[in-house]
């Protein structure tokens, strides 16, 4: 899996536990509808740490939080 897979399950992942939709998400963490769209359908898989952050802070966790999950436990290699 590479990264871009793993942060577009986690987020969907943090959507389901906490029952908000992809649209909720944007509005509480001030994304545009667009850009998360654009990063759950994996038309986008380069997020900035600033939108991660972004997510983050509107669901009130930490970075760490964020990236403590088995998706991001083996991950592709980047550099080939």
């Amino acid at each position: 899996m590479t990264i871009g897979e793993a942060v577009r399950l986690r987020i969907l992942e943090l959507c389901r536990e906490r029952l908000i939709t992809v649209n909720g998400l944007s509005y509480i963490c001030g994304i545009t509808q667009s850009t998360l769209s654009n990063i759950v359908t994996g038309k986008s898989m380069n997020t900035q740490i600033n939108t991660i952050k972004k997510i983050c802070d509107g669901l009130e966790i930490t970075i760490q939080d964020f990236f403590n999950s088995p998706l991001f436990d083996n991950l592709e290699q980047e550099i080939k």
